[in-house]
């Protein structure tokens, strides 16, 4: 007898059991695993970041703040923390001949402080009737130059860069960092060079812990007062790259503040590890007006140092896009002979046709000078200079675009702390309240309200999990075998997603008579072989009584091995560890590029719930999640939204805050910040839900429901009784 849902289209429904119930009814022959690419090695840094350029404008509006979004929620700038005060102090004023420097420190957070140099032009700024006017202001964002704003090369290294063309003025050989702002200032420029955290007067995060970290700390691994790194701060999406960045917003803030800037006119340069926080403050943070990354933007090697990574940030994306993103503003960068040397041939014409879809094709620029390696050198710096002299309308002549000699700053004249100017506390006290605080503050924002908390915790999950519902219009069901089953019927098969080269092992049980109009999606630890008893050697398969009870009230069970479980399995053995091979145990390292386990087991449920819902398999779809897969039921349930008609979630009072392993299955970054479980359950109103393992409705879940309308949300003790429940949601 022909089944109903062998009836549906081509692309049907679905799937498969696994050796542990009959060898025969394997989907696979024995020993074989999934042809599914997750499999195989994973990406880091290193690998190949390509960007195609989107024709349809509002195609790309979409994808642009889709991107945008994931790089705040990456960063843990999403919401932004608050404004607070940043009580600048500017002090130590030193007169050149045409320009002006000053020590700037503020802070960025309460008791957080930016430190830097603030040059000024003496030159009066003139606007375009040559009447009076406000300075344009840059950002000068430094990479891994030693010592930062304090940077003196050794008289080899001067002699060097003299021999090689690469600079024309000793002072500029010792400290190119500060040629490139006494240049823009001479051009007319208010320019506020600021401390990479952990470079000169920024210490109270060290170097060693910003840049050269290596191993987890277990004294920072604790539920309330942890540190950076630490799976703690990774759930609540903190990282030093996202205090980073934050820094950089809050200069901005800084320049806008000053009396003599010109508010609309902001660029913002760097080279190296400071090209990166160019790309991304400029991607984020719209008062830029032209930027300037040099040497960083590229389709190989993303940013190798801890400070140039964070969890979630790349993952689906690169350093070509975060540059694309600025489109159509006006940008330029560099290329040398490092990973940025094949820019002219891979990723800068891709660049260059984004800004021509926009209507911009000569707002971009590639200089590329291979002939140097990896720098910030005069000649990057005249490219530099004369691209910001156009986009911010300085007006110079050539000739003043020609760098000049410079007497250096002592360091007495660059350290912003003195006699009268106290340097801060540091260190892993400091760090620990830091995080803490920034967390606080994120969490007052978010629970304002039920409406915020659904405004910011939607989008950030759906960043996490790192997919939406996706269109089931290139997924495909494999049929395998069909087989008996006490009560119905089984078909068995692999769901294939061959635009993401996945797999899936699944079994549909169904019983007799059935009429496609509900049906379970059952999540195991042991996949689509949790359906069944025990059944080597019988003619047909028992299920068990759960599955009985469903197929008896006229609902099918649809069973399958998410990535991990079943089948994936090679002889049973637990799925190792997820990794890159980088000695480095910062976890950015590997899910700042792939997607962790718990979010590829949810993207799973996903694309199933999408396949049964466009073929109309059932019109009424529950959701059910047992033991670790509980957690994996609420996130789906949470994403997939009107898909699921009812869902029972077995949390066991599970929370991603308590999760102690950055390669623990059920890491998830970011998932703490965003309200944990609760807020998963949250999310899922106002559809039926039905809890087990909790001593109480967590707060969050239980507000959400109650704003929705009061509609159901359970409490439970048992799984029989989840079954009765579920049934009679589906009746």
């Amino acid at each position: 007898m022909v089944r109903p849902l062998l009836l549906l289209a081509a692309a049907a429904a679905l799937f498969a059991l696994d050796s542990g119930i009959a060898a025969e009814f394997c989907i696979l022959p024995k020993g074989q695993i999934p042809d599914d690419w997750r499999l195989g090695p994973l990406k880091d840094f290193d690998g190949y970041f390509p960007f195609t350029p989107i024709a349809d404008a509002k195609a790309w509006q979409l994808r642009s703040d889709d991107v945008r979004t994931q790089i705040k929620v990456a960063l843990g700038l999403w919401p932004m923390p608050s404004r607070t005060p940043l009580k600048a102090v500017i002090h130590g004023f030193v007169r050149r001949d045409d320009y002006t420097v000053e020590k700037v420190f503020f802070e960025s957070m309460p008791g957080f402080f930016v430190t830097g140099s603030l040059y000024r032009p003496i030159l009066p700024a003139a606007g375009p009737d040559g009447a009076a006017a406000k300075y344009p202001a840059v950002l000068y964002e430094h990479g891994h130059w030693p010592g930062g704003r304090f940077m003196y090369a050794e008289d080899a290294e001067m002699r060097r860069a003299l021999s090689t063309g690469a600079e024309r003025f000793e002072s500029a050989a010792r400290n190119h960092l500060e040629a490139a702002c006494v240049q823009l200032a001479r051009m007319g420029c208010v320019v506020f060079q600021c401390d990479m955290i952990g470079y000169a007067d920024s210490t109270q995060i060290s170097l060693e812990i910003a840049h050269k970290f290596a191993k987890q700390r277990p004294e920072m691994n604790t539920r309330d007062n942890w540190g950076l790194y630490s799976p703690q701060a990774e759930s609540n999406a903190q990282s030093v790259i996202g205090l980073q960045i934050w820094n950089a917003i809050r200069s901005l803030d800084f320049l806008q503040s000053l009396p003599d800037v010109d508010a609309t006119r902001i660029g913002v340069t760097g080279a190296s590890g400071g090209g990166t926080q160019t790309m991304l403050l400029s991607a984020i943070d719209p008062r830029v007006t032209t930027a300037f990354p040099a040497v960083m933007v590229s389709t190989a090697m993303q940013g190798g140092c801890t400070c140039e990574n964070a969890s979630l940030l790349r993952v689906g994306t690169g350093n070509i896009e975060f540059a694309a993103l600025f489109a159509p503003k006006p940008m330029a960068m560099t290329a040398a002979n490092d990973w940025t040397k094949e820019m002219p041939e891979k990723g800068f014409p891709e660049l260059k046709q984004q800004w021509a879809m926009l209507g911009a094709p000569d707002n971009v620029k590639l200089t590329a000078l291979l002939q140097f390696p990896h720098n910030y050198n005069a000649p990057s710096r005249a490219a530099m200079s004369a691209w910001f002299n156009e986009h911010l309308n300085l007006r110079q002549t050539e000739e003043a675009l020609k760098e000049r000699d410079f007497k250096l700053l002592s360091h007495d004249e660059s350290s912003v702390w003195d006699a009268s100017h106290s340097q801060p506390l540091g260190g892993p006290d400091f760090e620990r309240k830091l995080l803490r605080e920034w967390h606080d503050d994120s969490q007052a924002q978010l629970y304002k309200s039920s409406e915020e908390f659904e405004r910011i915790a939607r989008p950030a999950f759906a960043r996490i999990i790192g997919r939406t519902i996706p269109d089931s219009g290139t997924q495909r069901w494999q049929v395998g075998k069909q087989k008996t089953v006490r009560g119905g019927s089984a078909l068995a098969g692999l769901i294939e997603t061959p635009e993401f080269h996945e797999q899936l092992p699944a079994i549909y049980v169904y019983p007799e008579k059935w009429k496609s109009d509900k049906a379970v999606l059952w999540l195991d630890p042991r996949g689509k072989a949790a359906l069944f008893e025990t059944t080597d050697g019988l003619d047909e398969l028992i299920p068990s009584p759960e599955i009985a009870s469903l197929l008896k009230a006229g609902v099918a069970v649809l069973g399958v091995d998410l990535f991990g479980t079943g089948e994936f399995l090679k002889n049973g053995d637990p799925l190792a560890p997820r990794h890159v091979a980088n000695p480095r145990e910062a976890a950015a390292f590997t899910f700042g590029y792939n997607p962790t386990l718990f979010a590829e087991r949810t993207r799973d449920a996903l694309i199933v719930i999408s396949l049964i819902r466009k073929t109309k398999a059932a019109p009424k779809l529950a959701l059910a999640g047992w033991g670790e897969m509980g957690p994996v039921a609420a996130a789906a349930n949470a994403i997939a939204g009107a898909e699921i008609t009812a869902a029972v979630v077995e949390s066991s009072g599970f929370r991603f805050a308590d999760v102690d392993d950055i390669w623990g299955p059920h890491f998830l970054p970011g998932a703490a910040k965003y309200g944990d479980l609760p807020g998963l359950l949250a999310l899922s109103a106002p559809r039926p839900t039905y809890i087990l393992g909790e001593k109480e409705i967590p707060e969050l879940a239980r507000r959400a429901y109650g704003d929705a309308g009061g509609r159901v949300i359970t409490l439970g003790a048992d799984r029989s009784t989840a079954i009765d429940w579920l049934k009679q949601r589906l009746d």
